[in-house]
């Protein structure tokens, strides 16, 4: 039995798409996009409080701390309450914080708010993944990765806007436009959420702690093995193309532009495959993709080739997540809230916390060793993709 007692009542329409999955896509794109305003701020943030790049870095640190260290925390809350209950205070809490870290006037504070802000961030992504498989299964076809689709188009758009109202209106007009608009967004998304309440069983069984059964450390093991090549792209990739192949600074940029662009369109595309393929073989060949990409761009004797890899790893990592959230939402025995905080928390650590330790083997190694290592994990992502069969509906 699911541990969610879903409604199956008509569902409205709105531009087309039923009102439970518009607003659980909207309000990924609302993470996405404030996550993408953040992004340009930090050069800004550095001059406005004249601090070090080790300084940045701490801060940055901080976010990830806060991400991690919440995502247990609203997993444990969303097994007991649904998603639902959960998600709307904490996406309302979130909303007003880009904007209290443009009014943090010094380090300290700076620091409480980038914490606070990251906890919120990765709460509500536990949240919102949790509401995604509740949906799911009322569709009873997947929606994940178009999801997480609707998050990198946030991203990009945080990004690219940030860009340009930081250098035309100023740091303070620049939060404040952030605000309002993923306040609109959020607050069209937030009444028509999917009201998923936990079966009575799945709320008495509901455990504070961490579940004995092997299968959601699986499953985030299957996560971190592909975020881990994300965010060895993300933040080294501009590096490793100017140092190792004397890159110019543009040409440099398209390594991660390239990533991002093939996974944000496949992200659209998966949940189609997905469905006509099933999990497993969607992963496989993802998988497949991912590596073949990673290996591409670590022995390419020239730049292009390099930048084409990353585009080549980017259709393969970018249904990998999606996939392995679906399938922590649906693990026999396991709340999808519990499955959720625990696949969540390992695979973000592969962005949050790996990259520093790939900056550390880099300097001693090469990228290119690096790069080729990360490949290898893929490996270990594919050895497991059994497990994926836990995101089709049939599986029990």
């Amino acid at each position: 039995m699911s541990d969610l007692a879903t409604s199956r009542g008509p569902m409205p329409l709105y531009f087309g798409m039923r009102g439970d999955r518009l607003a659980v896509s909207a309000l990924f794109l609302v993470n996405g996009f404030l996550v993408g305003s953040w992004a340009p701020k930090i050069p800004v943030l550095m001059a406005r409080l004249d601090i070090t790049e080790s300084i940045m870095g701490l801060l940055i640190l901080a976010f990830g701390l806060g991400s991690i260290a919440m995502m247990p925390v609203i997993g444990a809350l969303t097994a007991r309450h649904g998603s639902s209950p959960v998600l709307k205070p904490a996406t309302l809490a979130l909303l007003p914080m880009l904007f209290l870290l443009t009014l943090a006037p010094e380090l300290i504070t700076t620091a409480a708010v980038i914490f606070v802000f990251g906890g919120l961030i990765g709460g509500m992504d536990v949240a919102m993944n949790t509401n995604a498989v509740a949906v799911e299964k009322r569709m009873k076809r997947a929606i994940m990765s178009s999801c997480h689709g609707f998050w990198s188009l946030g991203a990009l758009l945080g990004a690219a806007l940030g860009g340009v109202l930081l250098g035309s209106v100023g740091e303070i007009a620049h939060g404040l436009i952030v605000t309002v608009l993923a306040t609109v967004a959020a607050l069209f998304a937030l009444p028509l959420l999917a009201q998923d309440q936990p079966t009575p069983e799945a709320k008495a069984a509901t455990p504070l702690k961490f579940p004995r059964s092997p299968l959601p450390y699986l499953v985030g093991i299957m996560a971190l093995f592909a975020m881990i090549p994300e965010g060895a792209i993300l933040d080294w990739s501009a590096l490793f193309l100017q140092q190792e192949h004397g890159a110019s600074i543009e040409l440099a940029a398209l390594g991660f532009a390239a990533f991002s662009a093939t996974m944000a369109i496949m992200r659209f595309a998966g949940d189609v495959i997905r469905h006509r393929l099933g999990a497993v073989l969607t992963l496989r060949i993802c998988g497949g993709f991912a590596l073949t990409g990673m290996v591409l761009a670590a022995l390419a004797p020239v730049p292009e080739l390099a930048i084409l890899g990353f585009a080549i790893a980017g259709i393969g990592i970018s249904n990998i997540v999606p996939i392995a959230f679906s399938a922590a939402g649906n693990l026999p025995g396991i709340p999808s809230g519990i499955g959720l905080s625990i696949v969540t928390v390992m695979g973000y650590s592969g962005i949050l916390v790996a990259p520093s330790a790939i900056g550390f083997i880099a300097e001693h190694t090469g990228f290119s060793p690096v790069l080729m290592g990360t490949a290898a994990l893929v490996l270990v992502t594919l050895s497991l993709s059994r497990l994926a069969r836990y995101a089709n509906f049939s599986a029990e």
